[in-house]
């Protein structure tokens, strides 16, 4: 078995490990000798020469275990939430041309027609085999397929080596410094490179990992009872999520590290939580693993759209700032995100050549992921999120970015949260719509938009604005639009 693969790495926690907890449940505790085994049981179930295997299950210890299994074998894997819905699920798993697929009973409606194994009752109440499967692979073998939003309508999957997740438990304990005495919260859902943050960059680094159940999830306020229960002292997720804690009056003592991911983080989410905990904004897509870089917000400032920025490379990632023509862009001045380094991943599968230019070789052989998002250095070294290229819109033939008007709305007195979202009336136009949470449950929209036009001219102001209790989440962590009551407009005579 060769070095610099997630099995590899994983082998030598356990060695130098065994009887630390590894996996922490409310009912259950497995040691990191006793997760092993049950790695080693789901393994010794395969057939050989496996090459993808889809995982639909709840989350547990066998899910993580599943997962390692897989890895052991050489094999990748492919994460679906079983919420997901069945022909999104089964899309996945036909691109990915999966050999089987470890699931649940309650699950196996939405698979039909794929080979399957039951991790429930066919797998893990099996007796360890005498003699263990042999662990293959190579550090350049595809360890997994996320599937992300595609702009085709369909979603597109980043195919994500061994040596690429490697080099980000790497990097993640270069910045944070994990030990045997931190216990990292499994929050995230699978699909997202938060997750991928979470099992390994804290079992390969040692640290263990605590699953709630579902009422542990219900709100806020249960994930935190939890939290303390367990002494989880990490915390990775979307600004949404630390945002929640900041309304608390106080967060478990044992948390000493939040990391938020995944979207912009403005300085109002977390301005309580900076005197309770370490605060990191990170960013990075999920075809450049997980992180490309941190920014300590507790030594740091937010910039004056109140956003916090998104700091320097992580260790073995180089981020350039590229303008129109390619070059580098000069200090301050704007361009496109590009990353180069460990973390760079394989690209799409499935045959995307359109998409997969993003992905761009260097005359010296490496590989160059352009993000597609907008950014620029600051003084201090740092790098500042604007915006995506993509994400602006036109009203009265004039261009506006729709996160340019988010920040000024966070801005205004009163405004706890907003979120704005573009929509388009029956002719085709586009026009804006503000949610808003106001701070103590009042607001005047008067006086919203009089501050608004101090700082935007009047085609940037929302044209509807509606006062919400709450901005509702999907079970990602981000605003789910489902759930935001849309403001239908005419069109034009």
């Amino acid at each position: 078995m060769m070095k610099d693969t997630i099995y590899s790495l994983f082998k030598d926690v356990v060695n130098k490990n065994k009887t630390r907890a590894a996996i922490i449940e409310n009912d259950r505790i497995l040691t990191f000798g006793e997760f092993s085994e049950l790695v080693d049981i789901i393994a010794d179930s395969f057939p050989e020469n496996i090459k993808s295997v889809g995982i639909v299950m709840s989350h547990r210890a066998e899910l993580i275990a599943a997962i390692f299994a897989v890895l052991k074998c050489g094999a990748m894997y492919v994460p679906a939430e079983p919420s997901f819905p069945a022909g999104r699920i089964q899309y996945m798993m036909n691109e990915a041309d999966v050999d089987l697929i470890l699931t649940e009973k309650e699950y196996t409606n939405k698979l039909s027609g794929f080979e399957l194994r039951l991790t429930d009752c066919e797998i893990c109440g099996a007796e360890p085999h005498a003699v263990k499967r042999e662990a293959a692979g190579s550090p350049e073998a595809p360890a997994y397929v996320l599937y992300t939003s595609g702009t085709t309508g369909k979603p597109k999957g980043v195919c994500v080596s061994n040596r690429n997740v490697c080099h980000y438990v790497r990097a993640f304990a270069d910045e944070f410094h994990p030990s045997a005495g931190d216990i990292m919260l499994q929050y995230s859902v699978c699909s997202f490179d938060i997750f991928v943050e979470e099992v390994f960059a804290s079992l390969l680094n040692g640290a263990a990992l605590a699953i709630p159940a579902a009422d542990d999830k219900e709100n806020v306020r249960a994930l935190m009872r939890f939290a303390e229960k367990h002494s989880i002292t990490m915390l990775s997720g979307f600004p949404y999520l630390l945002a929640e804690l900041n309304h608390l009056p106080e967060i478990p003592a044992s948390l000493r590290l939040l990391i938020s991911g995944g979207d912009v983080l403005r300085g109002a989410y977390v301005d309580k939580l900076l005197s309770q905990a370490e605060v990191y904004n990170t960013y990075g897509p999920s075809e450049t693993t997980v992180c490309a870089s941190y920014y300590n917000c507790n030594t740091g400032t937010v910039l004056e759209d109140g956003t916090y920025p998104i700091g320097k490379a992580v260790s073995g990632v180089k981020i350039r700032i590229l303008d129109k023509d390619g070059s580098e862009a000069a200090d301050g001045e704007t361009g496109e995100i590009c990353i180069c380094g460990g973390g760079v991943s394989y690209g799409y599968i499935g045959g995307r050549e359109e998409e997969n230019k993003a992905f761009e070789k260097l005359p010296d052989g490496t590989v160059m992921y352009r993000s597609g998002d907008l950014g620029y250095v600051l003084p201090s070294g740092d790098i500042a999120f604007l915006h995506r290229k993509d994400t602006q819109i036109m009203i009265y033939g004039k261009r506006v970015e729709v996160m340019e008007v988010e920040s000024e709305l966070y801005r205004c007195k009163g405004v706890e949260q907003a979120v704005v979202r573009a929509f388009t009336d029956e002719s085709g136009l586009s026009y804006m719509t503000a949610y808003i949470v106001p701070v103590g449950g009042d607001i005047k929209m008067s006086e919203i938009r009089r501050e608004l036009s101090e700082n935007l001219t009047s085609f940037m102001i929302p044209e509807f604005m509606v006062k919400m209790p709450q901005i509702p989440l999907n079970s990602n962590g981000k605003p789910d639009m489902t759930k935001l009551p849309v403001v239908m407009k005419e069109g034009a005579v």
